[in-house]
């Protein structure tokens, strides 16, 4: 079992956001997963241009490192998004990268993971970040299991402070990928985003058809 964390930081591995990703991925590891966390700005991650070229044969026409950061997301059982609060939003960096999981999110390519959000904020937006890292993931067909975010006002001892919390975080992830997890308004949510989704499949079906066709073996498409 592999626990993914992608942080957002660009601060990196000076981030407090990134600490507090640090001990969701120890408290999933003290449950017996494999984990791993990546800083988005180690990579070279181009904005959409919203050419659409995906949706023809799912290959971007960036040149760039988001490919690769796909591939350790779908080779992982659960994926945790973690981003410092910007103007009541995710980083720049962050929104970047979720704009370039268009394709990933319209073949639900993820589907059947499980995740989770942190955020971490000098003072305020945290509870808002978690829920919209989480609606990232119900995009994706992720289940989350919940969130964590913690408002500093300037002092990492807070990050400290949430440490224990943390770590319940990431072992009640590793207890849904064993024993499943479900919550009735996100297979709501992730079952109407399918249905919308499944036009773009279905016009799509002559030049991506395994993808078509794996909708279909899912039941996706009738």
């Amino acid at each position: 079992m592999k626990i993914l964390a992608i942080n957002g930081s660009p601060h990196t591995t000076r981030s407090t956001t990134r600490k507090l990703a640090g001990f969701v991925l120890e408290g999933a590891a003290e449950a017996g997963a494999e984990t791993e966390i990546i800083d988005l700005c180690d990579f070279r991650v181009t904005p959409c241009t919203a050419c659409d070229a995906c949706s023809l044969n799912g290959i971007c026409v960036n040149d760039d490192d988001v490919p690769s950061i796909i591939e350790r997301m779908k080779d992982a059982d659960g994926i945790a998004f973690a981003s410092p609060v910007y103007i009541d939003n995710v980083s720049g960096q962050m929104k970047i990268f979720f704009d370039r999981l268009a394709d990933t999110i319209h073949y639900q390519l993820l589907a059947g993971k499980y995740g989770c959000a942190v955020a971490t904020t000098h003072t305020s937006g945290g509870e808002n970040v978690v829920a919209y890292q989480n609606h990232v993931l119900n995009y994706l067909g992720v289940i989350s299991v919940g969130g964590i975010s913690v408002a500093t006002y300037g002092s990492i001892e807070a990050v400290d402070a949430a440490e224990v919390s943390a770590r319940v975080l990431g072992k009640k992830l590793v207890d849904a990928i064993r024993n499943g997890f479900s919550d009735p308004i996100q297979d709501e949510e992730i079952a109407g985003n399918r249905e919308f989704f499944k036009d773009i499949v279905i016009e799509n079906r002559d030049f991506r058809t395994e993808e078509y066709e794996r909708w279909v073996r899912m039941g996706w498409i009738g």
